[in-house]
């Protein structure tokens, strides 16, 4: 596929932006979950999330046929991507501290780089893994600046664990959501796997929407799950997809690395936070990560 120039910097201005929602998203999601249980938040943002993508599918019209052959690996993707990969997370972070999973889901991009060369046409080269070790080296410098240092206890094991699981669920799901987007555009793919996944958490979230009180939830928590659902799921799961067809797997998955960059610059224009030495340095090794896996 030829890579229009100007194309390629929209693409990664709009991964830029997905960065941007996602940092934001953590605090979001904390403001929601003090009134909603993490299972019955996810349900609804992934049911707005779905309803969302099939509105544009039938606004844009854009959709091709799904071979008889990829249905039942369709479904398996989005269980994969969506299901599994939010089950994991949400018991992990429930059992670990944050600083933890923080570098956990800054593995993702290591994940995507060695499962691409491992299933995909997409090789390791050494730019790659030069800017995929010093994004990684980065996001452990930001977090070794904080206050509240990493911790290595038994206690957090399993959680540690099912955090790390889902880092490498999301880094296989989006390798292997590439394979899908040599036939498919990209909104379909989304659309096809969010209904999937959507379906199976509102399946799997009954019970505690059924035992919600719903009139105890504030209008900021609807809020949130309307921004996490749209935006932070929706959306930035689209341009995600749009990415990998552009500029790979390897150089979309670095943006991850991004998001606690810009959790610290949100938080210190927003929250007025400061931010120390090591963290101005961890901040600069992940960009640094990042324009190097740009580089041929």
């Amino acid at each position: 596929m030829e890579h229009d120039p100007k194309r390629t910097f929209l693409i990664e201005f709009l991964l830029f932006g997905v960065a941007c929602v996602w940092a934001l998203n953590f605090s979001i999601v904390k403001i929601s979950l003090v009134d909603i249980d993490p299972m019955s938040f996810n349900a609804m943002r992934f049911f707005l999330a779905t309803i969302l993508m099939w509105g544009v599918v039938l606004y844009r019209r854009e959709w091709r046929p799904i071979r008889k052959e990829d249905w039942i690996k369709l479904i398996m993707l989005g269980m994969l991507g969506n299901l599994m990969y939010q089950l994991l997370f949400i018991f992990g972070l429930e059992r670990t501290f944050s600083a933890n999973s923080a570098v956990m889901l800054g593995t993702i991009p290591v994940w995507v780089a060695v499962t691409a060369h491992l299933v995909s046409d997409e090789k390791m080269t050494r730019n790659k893994a030069i800017g995929v070790t010093l994004a990684f080296v980065g996001v452990i410098l930001i977090l070794l600046g904080k206050p509240e240092r990493i911790s290595l206890s038994s206690d957090t094991f399993v959680g540690d664990l099912l955090t790390l699981a889902s880092a490498f669920v999301f880094g296989y799901y989006t390798v292997l959501s590439k394979g899908f987007l040599k036939y498919y555009p990209p909104l379909q793919l989304t659309t096809m796997s969010m209904s999937v996944g959507g379906v199976a958490l509102v399946i799997a979230g009954i019970p505690w929407l059924i035992e919600l009180d719903y009139s105890a939830i504030r209008p900021v928590s609807y809020g949130g799950a309307l921004y996490s659902g749209i935006l932070s799921v929706g959306i930035s799961y689209i341009i995600w997809n749009y990415g990998l067809r552009q500029v790979g797997a390897v150089r979309t998955a670095t943006y991850q690395n991004l998001v606690p960059v810009l959790g610290l610059i949100l938080g210190y224009l927003i929250l007025g936070e400061t931010m120390t030495t090591m963290q101005y340095i961890g901040s600069a090794v992940v960009i640094a990560g990042i324009i190097q896996t740009r580089r041929k």
